[in-house]
């Protein structure tokens, strides 16, 4: 018999026993009267208990009670209970401080969403970035508080893989990239960091480079119409100031193409310069494209326009020119004379496909992650031969962001390359 039943019948036994020795030698009615106040005692003590535990329940900051008999050891063995859950609890409230201020030290702000999106935590800068209140606005929904448009549809549409950019987050025209990252089961951290400063120097940086190459054109057209004119001067005999016009001209025409790119590049980039979408009829576009890639080859290549889908797309015509065009002249540029050149758009798995196919020098693998740089030549002496700007990839690159399309580059030296610009299936008309 266990040591808790042992002490729970041990009292119960004395006063049995000590009835019935009454019963025996006093009378059966003073062992009965016995029996029956011993055991209203041992009631009275256990009610007495039981209302003390009754009320530490109902205030269990409070110390546990002593108690008596069988009480006193649960008491006891609660005590130890009630002091290892406050030790610990302790020490996650001091955990739970210091996550807090770390949090708070943090240059992002930070705001834990349930599965509703409610707020369940953020810290100080997330109240300045969203006007919270960290009291006051828990549990409440974070699009009751934060209600631009373009958040509540980021949040509904549940890809997360891109951050948000949101303008005008609050009234002092604060701009905010947000990010939200999902864990546990069904939980979500959302971060927003100010980039407003950086967005700033970034739009300056664009006006300055956008109004210094418009400036540039006009002096740039002057230039080159005096050149020509020199040129065409039915007198000018001396064979070193015919090189020195030709060299001028051939100069100030690539300026003229860098001024332009560095315009094209500069319009692409501004976030408020929106995509004019159209049904664009690739075929008739591509064959446009075709028939200016044959000009500029001249022959001296062997190019296929292959039509695999009739799909259109929803896009801009221009930009899709652009690219298109970008990517066809490149190809034509690093291909040597008797190369071949495929011009492709076909749909598949991955979505519609545009692609340009060539047997030209190819490129080395440490070289494709960077080829979208601005600027950026795999051959600086070859690309000032063929006359490139260093922006073409550049501006593929802007497009196809702008039309949710991603660039691939698949290369090997002395075998060619192939560029391929996949849209979603999404885009197709």
């Amino acid at each position: 018999m266990s040591d808790f039943w042992q002490r729970a019948l041990v009292y119960p036994a004395i006063v049995l026993l000590t009835s019935l020795l009454l019963w025996a030698i006093v009378s059966p009615l003073v062992a009965a009267l016995f029996f029956a106040v011993c055991i209203t005692f041992i009631l009275i003590s256990h009610l007495r208990n039981l209302s003390d535990f009754q009320h530490w329940l109902e205030a269990p900051d409070s110390s546990v009670p002593d108690g008596s008999g069988l009480w006193e050891d649960a008491f006891s063995r609660l005590n130890k209970m009630t002091r290892k859950h406050k030790k610990e609890r302790e020490q996650h409230s001091a955990a739970l401080s210091q996550m807090e201020q770390a949090t708070s030290a943090l240059p992002e702000g930070v705001v834990i969403l349930d599965e509703s999106d409610r707020i369940e935590w953020c810290n100080t800068l997330a109240e300045q970035h969203f006007g919270l209140d960290g009291v006051r606005d828990i549990g409440q929904q974070i699009t009751y508080l934060a209600r631009q448009p373009e958040f509540v549809k980021y949040l509904a549409k549940r890809e997360f893989g891109e951050p948000l950019v949101l303008w005008g987050a609050r009234q002092d025209e604060l701009i905010l990239s947000i990010k939200l990252i999902s864990y546990g089961k069904s939980k979500r951290l959302l971060i927003s960091s100010d980039i407003t400063q950086r967005e700033r120097i970034e739009t300056m940086r664009r006006d300055f480079v956008a109004n210094v190459s418009h400036e540039l054109r006009t002096p740039l057209t002057v230039v080159n119409g005096f050149v020509e004119t020199m040129h065409d001067m039915p007198h000018l005999e001396n064979d070193m100031a015919r090189r020195a016009l030709n060299l001028m001209g051939d100069q100030t025409i690539r300026m003229e193409s860098l001024v332009n790119d560095l315009l094209t590049l500069s319009r692409l980039e501004n976030d408020q310069n929106p995509v004019r979408e159209e049904e664009v009829d690739v075929e008739v576009l591509m064959r446009e494209i075709f028939a200016e890639g044959e000009a500029l080859s001249q022959g001296k290549h062997r190019l296929l326009l292959l039509l695999d889908s009739h799909e259109k797309l929803w896009a801009s015509s221009d930009e899709l020119r652009s690219a298109f065009l970008n990517l066809l002249t490149n190809a034509i540029r690093y291909t040597p004379e008797g190369g071949e050149i495929q011009m492709k758009w076909a749909s598949q798995e991955e979505g519609l496909v545009f692609s340009v196919h060539d047997s030209g020098i190819g490129i080395a693998p440490h070289h494709i992650p960077r080829l979208t740089e601005r600027f950026y030549r795999v051959d600086r002496s070859r690309s000032r031969e063929t006359g490139g700007t260093g922006l073409g990839l550049a501006i593929v690159k802007h497009i196809a962001m702008r039309h949710h399309a991603h660039l691939n580059v698949v290369s090997e030296e002395g075998k060619g390359s192939t560029f391929s610009l996949v849209f979603t299936a999404k885009r197709a008309v």
